[in-house]
Parts: structure tokens; sequence; C-alpha cells
């Protein structure tokens, strides 16, 4: 079994970094956008054109072997490590431009020269060295003919092999990227199980509290007045305000776990969401809706809109009568509800930051709150595959809109 020098172990963790390593024996891999592989296929093209010639391939070379990456004129292939003509100098320094390889020490011998593999005459490498220093192959023109290329030609193709290294470092970073938003989805899931757990385990004992001090608050021997009187209220306020956190801080937890999508008619939601905040739908209320149908998780919706209404009613302009408007719009990409009022509005400045969670946006004259309502909101809609965006309403006030996919 070979054995890796310090130098192929370092070369190895980066090839793999780079996706540039099979994923099985045999396996040649492939750029993970298929649209970066086709232009280096195009760029591989070019070179062989370029120079004159009727083959060209990027090779990436690791511990024992040698992989085609792309290549033109031939099928991309596999070698060991020991038969490839680029493995011999593809840590040099600088282009290597051979006329005929049977002449030149370094290739005579070799199988792809001999005839043993083909015959090549020509020979010229140009190494592929990322931005860090690391060498992950060449890319490398041949021909069976003694050919010598023009310096103009040689030249261009290591601008080509610059064009290479830079689709491999942007597969690089792409892959970073990827890893990076996986091991955020998994702290975002640790989270939410965390604070679900959390809020779980403290609504019990919460709500006994509030029970006793709720049955100390009737007891009649503490007559109307009294100070022990006032500090049961001061602890049932807290404990309310508590209770309320503790079910922001669920529902933001469950916002993005297993959805169970079906058609749910948006009127119906609407007027459950209504009632679960204490009004009914209607002219009394000033909250409006039109029927509509849309591909949702009947319970994340009613969520959803719960909280959207809740906004609406705990920031009302106070120089008018509260309107609130639930409308939906089909567009290309499925449905998309807009939950209109007159209240106070959000200001442009703050719109970003009002979906963060436990962000609060403190406007004069504004109640208690969490902060987690509309982070909540964002969550379901992308839960969904859909957004949420936040505008002012014609004539002041906030519109939340919520896109909805259509049904696959």
């Amino acid at each position: 079994m070979q054995m890796l020098t310090d130098r192929d172990a370092g070369r190895e963790l980066g090839l793999k970094e780079y996706g540039l390593l099979p994923a099985a024996p045999g396996e040649i891999p492939a750029l993970a956008d298929e649209r970066a592989q086709g232009t280096l296929d195009s760029l591989v093209r070019v070179a062989a054109s370029l120079c004159g010639v009727p083959y060209s391939v990027v090779n990436i070379i690791t511990a024992d072997q040698q992989l085609q990456i792309a290549a033109s004129g031939i099928d991309p292939g596999i070698c060991s490590r020991e038969d490839s003509m680029c493995a011999t100098v593809f840590l040099n320094p600088g282009t290597t431009v051979v006329r005929d390889a049977s002449h030149d020490p370094r290739f005579s011998a070799n199988p792809f020269v001999t005839g043993e593999i083909a015959h090549v005459r020509f020979y010229a490498s140009v190494p592929l060295v990322t931005g860090g220093g690391l060498v992950l192959g060449s890319l490398c023109v041949f021909s069976d003919q003694a050919e010598l290329p023009t310096p103009e030609q040689i030249g261009l193709l290591e601008v080509l092999a610059r064009q290479v290294v830079e689709l491999l470092e942007l597969q690089h970073r792409t892959l970073q990227l990827d890893a990076a938003l996986a091991e955020l989805q998994r702290s975002n899931a640790m989270l939410a199980e965390f604070a679900g757990r959390v809020s779980h385990d403290l609504r019990s004992p919460l709500t006994t509290i509030l029970g006793y001090v709720e049955l100390a608050e009737d007891d009649p021997q503490i007559p109307p007045g009294n100070r022990f009187g006032e500090y049961l209220s001061l602890i049932r306020n807290g404990g309310e305000r508590m209770l309320a956190t503790l079910d922001d801080v669920l529902d933001y937890s469950r916002a993005d776990g297993a959805l169970k999508p079906e058609r749910v008619s948006l009127l119906a939601v609407t007027a459950e969401a209504a009632q679960d905040v204490g009004v009914d739908l209607g002219l009394g209320s000033g909250i409006l809706c039109e029927d509509a149908e849309l591909f949702a998780d009947r319970g994340q919706l009613r969520t959803l809109v719960q909280n959207l209404l809740a906004n609406s009613l705990n920031y009302p302009d106070p120089r008018r009568q509260l309107e609130v408007t639930v409308t939906a719009e089909p567009c290309p990409l499925g449905m998309t509800i807009h939950v209109a009022d007159n209240g106070k509005g959000i200001q442009p400045a703050d719109r970003q930051r009002a979906v963060e969670p436990l962000v609060r946006l403190n406007r004069p004259g504004d109640g208690p709150g969490t902060g987690l309502g509309l982070a909540t909101c964002r969550r379901i809609a992308q839960a969904h595959g859909g957004e949420l965006s936040i505008s002012e309403t014609p004539g002041g006030g906030t519109t939340v809109s919520v896109l909805f996919p259509a049904e696959p």
C-alpha cells in the first residue's frame, strides 16, 4: 500500500474540500453545478482548438491517481499516478512544453508515449494553482504528432488555466457555503428543539402558580385594598406575561417543523385566528377577509394569521379606527396573502430588523411584546418554501405579504 507523504496528505485534504475526490472507487468527480461543468468542458475544447491539437484535458492529481474531470477529443478517464505524465511535472513551477515527448527523458518511457496506453508526442501542461497555493492538477493539451505552438498560444493556454482555477474555486466556495448552511440549519433545529422543550416544561409549573394566585385572589379572608391583594395582582400579571412569552417561544420553535400541507380556506382559517385573539370577523371588529384557497399546513397558517392579526390589534394608530383586511392574490409561484392594517406602520429602515427574533422596535406607546411574532411568521413562510415581506399600506399602516408556493 502506498504511503502518503505530508505534502500528499495535505493535498488530499485540499482536494476533498474542493469536491475533487471520487465518491466511490472508479468514479470521476464532476462539478456540483451542471452549468459550471458545462463551462469547464467548453474551456477544455477551446484549449485544444487554440493550440491546434486534437486533445485537451483537465487532470486532477490525487495521491495515487490521475482523474480527468473534463476532456476534449477523448473520453475522460482514470489512470494511476505513476503512469500520469502530468504527475511528473505538475508540482514544478511554470508551464511545461515538450515538442516530442519520445525524445524527452522525463517522458520517453511513459506508457502514454511508448504506445502501451497512447502515442503522445506534443505535450504541454499548465499547473492549476489556487490562490492559497494548492496545486490541484493541470490543464493539459497534447497530440500524437510533434508540434510547437507559438508563445502567444501558450500564453493564452495559461489564461484558460486560470479560468479553470476560477471555476474550481467557485465550486469550493459553494461547498463551503453549503456546509455552513447545513450547520446553521442543524444549530437552528437544536435551538428550536431546546426552546420548545423549555417552553413546554415551564408551562406546567407556571400554570399551577397562576391557579393558586387565582384561588388566593378569591379568598374572602383577603379584604379589598389589602396590600397582599396588590402583590397577588402583580404576580398574576407577571405570570400571564411569562405564559404569553412561552406560547410565543413554543410557536417559534414549531414554525419550521414537519408540515402537512393541504388545500385550505383562507377565510375559515382567518376566522379561527381572529377568535384566537378575541375578536370576530366583520365590520364590527374592523377585520375583513376575502375567501381564497391555498396550499399550506392549516395549523401553521393559523399561527401565522393569528400573529399578524395580533400585531395589528396591538399597534393601532390612535388617530383612527382600526381596519385590517386579509386578501389573497394569485401569482406565478403560487398564492400571496396580504394582511394590511392602518395602524402605526413600520419604517422602511426597521422592516428587516422587525422579522429578526427577539427584536422589538420600541415605538412610542407600544405595549409589551416578545419580538417573536413576525420572526415566527417568516419561519412559517420559509418552511413552506415561500417568503415574507413588509410594505406600507396606502394611506398609512403596515402590509405583510406572504408567498405560499403552488401545490406540487
